[in-house]
């Protein structure tokens, strides 16, 4: 017995299989106890190891996706959220404009949940087994240009590609040079009909010049994020407004 122990040990490591190796005694007197067959003692630890492998993937699928915080979609107390928001959420949240190549444009004033629903969207994305990358719009230019001058661009773009949602937060809160404008359209062109990328924006299209500083390359990129896209109009009373009010309120 301690010599087929032994052997089930040295299986399990070599096949990457903790699961069996941790619970396959303790199936097995419960088998024994209950009068399970093999094929369904079998059945059962296999069972195991599959849950624990798909839960460690998801946790593996969140860290990498580098969130700034966990917000999840139930967490929204969706009575706040702008009329806009509250009407397409249920349909976003299906994530079928992922499998479709869809983006999703979430614009309006600070503080009334883009980024919130943003990060939940990502998250469900990553519970659903979908690779995810958040960022804001100034770290990803950083990295760009640091790419850029170290001459590791393509691999970048090669790895940005392969992303099925890229998040692009606070889209509009600073402007930049041609450099980055050109680094930044170049970059999110290429998921255009791809692959799903989501930008939080405090600014409507008609003022994403200011960011861009070149026209013709703005009227390009709006054309080219927006193409059957989800277009969310975030404007409405602030929530983080509210909840200060709240709280000056009940002091």
């Amino acid at each position: 017995m301690d010599n087929i122990n032994n052997q089930i040990t040295e299986y399990s490591k070599a096949l990457r299989l903790p699961v069996f190796r941790r619970d396959y005694k303790e199936l097995a007197l419960e088998a024994a106890k209950d009068r399970i067959d093999y094929e369904e003692y079998l059945l059962k630890l296999m069972e195991r190891e599959w849950e624990a492998k798909s839960e460690n993937r998801k946790k593996s699928q969140i860290r990498n996706a580098r969130f700034p915080s966990k917000m999840y979609l139930t967490d929204l107390e969706r009575e706040q959220l702008p009329q806009g928001a509250r009407e397409k959420l249920p349909l976003l949240e299906r994530l079928d404009f992922i499998a479709s190549a869809q983006n999703v444009i979430l614009a309006g004033n600070p503080g009334t949940g883009k980024t919130h629903i943003a990060i939940g969207l990502g998250l469900k994305a990553c519970m659903q087994g979908y690779k995810v990358l958040f960022t804001t719009v100034h770290r990803l230019i950083t990295q760009l240009r640091e790419s850029q001058s170290e001459r590791t661009l393509k691999q970048v773009e090669n790895q940005f590609e392969k992303y099925d949602l890229v998040i692009c937060d606070e889209f509009g809160y600073i402007s930049f040079d041609k450099q980055g404008a050109e680094l930044l359209f170049n970059h999110l062109s290429l998921r255009v009909r791809r692959k799903s990328t989501i930008i939080t924006t405090n600014l409507g299209f008609d003022r994403w010049e200011e960011i861009f500083g070149d026209p013709v390359l703005t009227a390009a990129l709006v054309v080219r994020l927006t193409h059957k896209a989800y277009l969310v109009n975030m404007n409405g009373v602030s929530y983080r407004l509210k909840e200060t009010k709240k709280m000056m309120t009940e002091q």
